[in-house]
């Protein structure tokens, strides 16, 4: 898993059938640090995450593994919307203070 930030959507009106209903986010993936890194990445959204949240993202096969998307082509999904996250007993990102 690694942690992404919510920059935007994708919106598809065709698209192949398993994916009919799936909201699409375009993340910004997130290094130790928080800092966010030059890589975008397309998601399928599991949880209703929205623009500039923190979000935790299961990539590869795993990604497969939520209930009912077993048989959906995505190789990401966004599968938790992360409240805060402590390092080292650092606060490194709260949804509450969020910038």
């Amino acid at each position: 898993m690694q942690i992404a930030r919510v920059r935007g959507t994708v919106t598809s009106t065709q698209k192949e059938d398993s994916l009919r209903g799936v909201k699409f986010l375009v993340l910004q993936l997130l290094n130790d640090e928080g800092q966010l890194l030059p890589e975008y990445e397309v998601a399928a959204d599991n949880v209703g995450a929205g623009v500039d949240e923190w979000v935790l993202v299961s990539r590869g096969s795993a990604a497969r593994q939520v209930q009912g998307s077993e048989q959906r082509p995505v190789d990401a999904a966004v599968i938790a919307i992360i409240d805060t996250v402590s390092v080292d007993g650092r606060l490194m990102y709260s949804k509450r203070e969020q910038w």
